[in-house]
């Protein structure tokens, strides 16, 4: 068994953070009911030409495993089913603007009531309540809100624009809160409310800079550097685009990086003696650093200093990440049924569990697909009413 098994989960999330979310907890073994109309599609649905392919890849990324189906929630009896869902199930989660479910007809106290130990999460940019709760978001900004943008990037450039990772950050935090809410229930018999809110997800993830500028320290933007160790940053290799990662922290992993680098002499060099004078010459160090880097193989150089002691990795790419035997071994890299493609990679659960199985056991629904087993044996629906509720928009 899953360790989530058993739960089922109303998913009326959109776009990534919150998708991420359900699609993690999907993955733990709930059952996962993705509630769409095809009057709005999620826009992640709609196929668009990313990553060198046509169909809806960021779609793909998060829709692995749910079950789906069609209703169109601006029509009062697809409101009424949508609460007949809620009641079936352990989780009602959303990701629209803060107000807009209460709007629908389906704020929290109207969940509460029609299934009073209901745990529902909702994502929003600014959270549900404060003066920017109105505020819409999407990943760069949540980024830009939290501080993560204006520490991001190089000394003399612009803060950097966090995307994906943003996303996948506030999606793993609501799953977690998630998870958190169904033992509390499991322990009190009581649901809640759970509000998580992308902008607080940023901030907590510099947690460091906001002590360090707490105490009269000003942080500033560093690039590929770090505030103690030289060398430490990416180095272009012999391969266009190839780079090389170094981190470079104690005294045997210098000598072993000048070792490999055939530089013994500058163990003697009275700029680099400690780390100290290493790190306020770092300039002069990456130079050195990149001028041998720039003859070297990035997978042979990497493999040399790894065995050497000294931590470095080429930067690999998404291509490196499908193809490596390692991360295909432990299943993080699996394939999925696609449709209309055969198989394609996906990326598995980033955990193990000795005592039960985690994962992707389907691809990405169709529009719909799901509703003869959601609608049918779960509502109990029968063919006549369900064709009549196609016919006036309310499955739709």
């Amino acid at each position: 068994m899953k360790p989530l098994q058993g739960i089922r989960i109303a998913d009326f999330t959109v776009h990534a953070a919150g998708p991420f979310c359900t699609h993690m907890l999907s993955q733990l073994g709930a059952e996962c009911i993705k509630i769409e109309t095809s009057l709005r599609p999620d826009i992640f649905r709609k196929p668009h030409t990313v990553y060198g392919r046509t169909g809806p890849a960021s779609f793909d990324q998060v829709a692995s495993n749910k079950l789906s189906v069609r209703l169109n929630m601006k029509h009062p009896r697809g409101v009424a089913i949508a609460k007949q869902l809620v009641a079936i199930s352990d989780v009602a989660a959303e990701s629209f603007r803060a107000g807009v479910m209460k709007r629908l007809g389906l704020g929290y106290d109207v969940l509460r009531a029609v299934k009073p130990d209901i745990v529902m999460v909702s994502v929003s940019s600014s959270g549900q309540t404060g003066p920017d709760s109105h505020f819409a978001g999407y990943a760069p900004l949540f980024g830009a809100w939290g501080g993560l943008g204006y520490l991001t990037g190089y000394r003399d450039g612009p803060p950097v624009e966090m995307r994906h990772v943003m996303d996948h950050s506030v999606g793993l935090n609501a799953a977690l809160a998630t998870v958190a809410a169904l033992h509390q229930r499991r322990r009190t018999g009581e649901g809640t409310h759970v509000d998580v809110a992308a902008r607080e997800v940023a901030s907590s993830l510099i947690g460091e800079a906001l002590v360090a500028v707490a105490a009269g320290v000003t942080m500033e933007r560093m690039g590929n550097e770090d505030y103690r160790r030289a060398p430490h940053g990416l180095f272009a290799t012999a391969e266009p685009d190839r780079w090389l990662s170094i981190a470079v922290e104690t005294e045997p992993q210098w000598h072993a990086l000048l070792a490999v680098m055939n530089r013994p002499e500058l163990a003697m060099d009275q700029r680099f003696v400690t780390a100290g004078e290493r790190h306020a010459r770092r300039e002069a160090l990456d130079d050195i650093v990149a001028h041998w880097s720039a003859s070297q193989n990035a997978d042979d150089a990497a493999e040399r200093l790894q065995r050497a002691g000294v931590p470095a990795h080429v930067s690999w790419s998404a291509e490196d990440i499908v193809n490596d035997p390692h991360l295909r071994a432990r299943a993080a890299i699996v394939r999925v049924a696609a449709a209309g493609e055969g198989e394609r990679a996906a990326v598995g659960f980033p955990a193990r569990f000795s005592a039960s199985t985690v994962g992707i056991e389907r691809g990405t629904p169709e529009l719909g697909e799901h509703e003869a087993y959601v609608y049918g044996e779960l509502l109990g629906i029968g063919r006549k009413e369900y064709e009549e509720l196609v016919a006036d928009r309310v499955i739709y």
